[in-house]
């Protein structure tokens, strides 16, 4: 046991870089699996935690106030009700800000829905203008307890008496109202009224809102909301950080894992005399193995220690909802498991890896110090083919065995035919230098082993190549929105003050706005009418909306449409099929002619012009304007002159750009690319090594032929060089087609729909690739200029 310290410690001390370089690799590793771990949880258990404290509601519908939804408490699998409540949508204003809210009557605490206040305290009839607020809704009016709301166009003010969580569908400016508890007689005019539905089973969600819209009737019911809704809207776009982190956590541990073997098998072929004279002094096999299993276990463990230890202290102090995440998870049931499973995962595989290249080091026999005289003037096969046939003894049918052979008790190999390969005669022919042509040639010479070395710098090259996909497509939802679905940047939504024409004239009177398109939006009963989805109708015929499309053609024709590709799998139908929906009690047939990218509603969203729905409502009047504005334009600079000039009639938002959540993952990136840069320079750092050392028998038959030490230096970078750029060329003709179809991937499953993915450009990917070979060859070239200036007795002792 003491000398398999004393050699392990004496092996550490020979290669401190390499094990530093194994260790930081194994702290990203389980830090970034770790962060996505925490993500997952931040993602889903909020919303869960307050649905729970809540006893929410399944399903909430939405109808007028004459329907009598008592019959809705008799349908089979509803388990209790919430309401009815009356309600009345407005709009609300604090400190600047304004946004529109559902006020909704309660005379007493709900409970089923019962929203958990998270500060103040509930409704008080001693304050009968009291309200309390939903969270979200109150972050964006930068509103607490104890502020004063207005109500614009009328002398009302509401008092906030609390703020409460909500496990419905959560405030968008502009697209879903915000949740507002008032006593009924802060409601006197209510325009509809919503009840919550709380079923046995939850998986009979789409029987049950089936059942219940015949029993109302279609007509009857305006909007449909079920807990799936709003759970998919709560996770967003943290499952979507959880999933980029988890993905690239685990392919880095497999790089990793590779790496280590690589590192393994590596250092074995250049210290097969030093594990011989181990086995000749009594190491037994099993000895061996457990000096290389142990030692990079250790540097395994220590990482993965590190950065357990990191995570639990210092991550919830990182800054936005990365630290958030940390922090909610810790306190977390399953936090001291994940943390202790995760490290001790990476940790096994990683040993499973390192085991199999120390089995092999197990296998070297013992065998006598001093080699045959006979082997100190043998040549690498590349070197051979280059000088011609050697006047050495061949065995019959066979060349002679090669050092690595003959210690493993191995037959001759096949005899080698012919010598360097016609291009490489071609080469030599031209007066291309003989280091370039050697060094390009010999790169390739050993194909099994050549390829196992470009496969394992392939793979981290290849997840850089995904990970600056994912950046550049996060890039593209900010410099270039009208491609993503995104043409417009303001919402204005006007109230009974302004018609159409003098509200039209208003914002085209802007001179940073370039265009002003009316439009409609409504909520739609689906075929089956399970569901709800958005009907928007946008643009007219002389003044089309600019809709971002992946599939088709733009909807020009009466009654055509483009759909999101959330609505498309909902109603399990494709481009060119016809859908039928229900807004109210009036039917909407529209024909799909293309699928538009679609960041809203989960991309249940289907859209025709206002001129569409006009025929099948002759009295429509536009709800809403979507505002196109010049490029150099400041949205928000814009939306401030338009509310002033507005005096109270306008209602101005910035249209959400869904990249604004995604910020946190640049960072993440950015981390994920430097560990996956530092298990490359590992695996770099390996061949090199191998390849040094392979050059070293190589170099007395180098130097009889008068090339110099710089040009014996140049072979092995040249060989480093081409390897480094094989890999570079392999992960970028795998890596992009690959991140394509996986932000695809995402994006469908998202309900926004593929088309949405965005490579690096060519100067970009021509910057990678430079910079991979470039530092390649730079760090091949200390080595290399080392081992062609050994003296002649090392060069001997080395060979030997």
């Amino acid at each position: 046991m003491r000398a398999t310290l004393r050699w392990a410690h004496s092996d550490l001390r020979t290669h401190r870089g390499e094990a530093l370089f194994l260790v930081l690799a194994t702290a990203g590793i389980v830090a970034s699996l770790l962060l996505a771990t925490a993500l997952f949880g931040y993602a889903t258990n909020p919303w869960q935690r307050v649905f729970t404290q809540s006893h929410g509601a399944h399903v909430w519908l939405h109808t007028e106030t004459a329907a009598d939804t008592g019959k809705l408490a008799e349908l089979d699998g509803v388990d209790s009700v919430a309401g009815p409540y009356p309600t009345a949508d407005t709009t609300v204003a604090s400190r600047g800000s304004r946004a529109a809210v559902e006020l909704r009557a309660t005379a007493q605490r709900p409970s089923v829905g019962r929203p958990p206040v998270v500060s103040g305290h509930w409704l008080d009839p001693a304050t009968p203008n009291g309200v309390v607020l939903e969270s979200r809704l109150a972050r964006a009016l930068l509103a607490e307890p104890g502020d004063t709301l207005a109500v614009p166009g009328t002398a009302r003010e509401l008092t906030v008496v609390g703020l409460a969580d909500s496990a419905e569908p959560r405030y968008r400016p502009g697209e879903q109202p915000g949740l507002v508890w008032a006593l009924p007689s802060a409601v006197p005019d209510p325009d509809g009224q919503v009840i919550g539905l709380r079923l046995t089973d939850p998986g009979d969600t789409s029987y049950v809102v089936q059942r219940a819209v015949t029993v109302l009737g279609a007509g009857a019911i305006g909007e449909v909301s079920t807990w799936q809704q709003a759970r998919a809207e709560a996770q967003g776009d943290n499952r979507l950080l959880g999933q980029v982190l988890g993905l690239f956590g685990l392919g880095a541990l497999v790089a990793a894992g590779l790496a280590v073997h690589g590192a393994i098998g590596t250092r074995i072929r250049g210290h097969l005399r030093d594990l011989s004279v181990l086995k000749a002094i009594g190491f037994t096999p099993g000895q061996v193995v457990r000096i290389f299993l142990l030692q990079h276990l250790a540097y395994a463990l220590l990482g993965a220690v590190a950065a357990a230890a990191l995570a639990e202290a210092l991550g919830s102090r990182i800054p936005g909802r990365l630290g958030d995440a940390v922090g909610m998870w810790q306190g977390l049931p399953g936090h001291t498991v994940a943390l202790f499973v995760i490290p001790v995962g990476a940790v096994l595989f990683i040993g499973a890896t390192t085991g199999l290249a120390a089995w092999r080091a197990g296998r070297v026999p013992p065998v006598p110090v001093q080699r045959p005289a006979a082997a100190l003037g043998r040549l690498s096969g590349a070197t051979g083919r280059a000088l011609g046939p050697r006047p050495a003894a061949v065995p019959p049918g066979g060349r002679p065995a090669g050092g690595l052979r003959r210690v493993l008790g191995l037959p001759p190999a096949a005899p080698r035919t012919g010598q360097l390969s016609d291009l490489a005669r071609r080469a030599l022919g031209a007066r291309i230098p003989p280091a370039l042509v050697l060094g390009c040639h010999k790169a390739f010479t050993r194909r099994p082993r050549s390829l196992a070395t470009v496969a394992r710098l392939t793979l981290p090259l290849l997840l850089i190549v995904v990970a600056m996909s994912a950046w550049t497509t996060i890039d593209r939802f900010h410099s270039r929105p009208e491609q993503v679905g995104l043409p417009t940047a303001l919402s204005v939504r006007a109230d009974a003050g302004l018609n159409e024409r003098q509200t039209r004239a208003l914002l085209e009177s802007d001179p940073e706005v370039a265009a002003a398109y009316p439009g409609v939006e409504t909520a739609a009963l689906v075929p089956g009418q399970t569901a709800t989805i958005a009907l928007r109708g946008l643009g007219t015929a002389q003044d089309p909306y600019p809709f971002t499309l992946a599939e088709g053609r733009p909807a020009r024709g009466a009654d055509e449409a483009v759909a999101g590709q959330g609505l498309l799998d909902l109603l399990d139908v494709r481009v060119g099929d016809w859908v039928r929906m229900t807004v109210g009690d009036q039917p909407q047939i529209l024909h799909i002619v293309g699928r538009s990218i679609e960041p809203e509603n989960a991309g249940r969203v289907i859209s025709t012009s206002l001129d569409t729905l006009r025929a099948n409502d002759p009295g429509l009047r536009p709800t809403l304007y979507e505002l196109r504005l010049a490029p150099a334009a400041d949205p928000r600079e814009v939306a401030d002159r338009l509310a002033t000039a507005g005096r109270g009639h306008l209602d101005v938002h910035t249209v959400t750009n869904p990249a604004d959540g995604l910020s946190p993952l640049r960072a993440v990136v950015a981390g994920l690319i430097a560990v996956l840069a530092l298990i490359g320079l590992i695996e770099l750092l390996t061949a090199i090594g191998g390849t040094v050392r392979q050059s070293e028998r190589d170099l007395l038959a180098l130097k009889a032929i008068g090339l110099s030490p710089r040009q014996i230096t140049a072979i092995t970078v040249t060989a480093t060089g081409c390897t480094a750029l094989a890999a570079v060329l392999a992960a970028t003709a795998l890596g992009l087609p690959l991140a394509h179809w996986l932000i695809d991937a995402q994006g469908r499953s998202s309900g926004i729909g593929a088309g949405i993915a965005q490579g690096p450009s060519a100067p970009l990917m021509l910057l990678l690739g430079t910079a991979a070979v470039l530092c390649a060859a730079a760090l091949a070239a200390v080595p290399a200029a080392r081992a062609a200036r050994r003296r002649l007795a090392d060069t001997l002792s080395a060979v030997a």
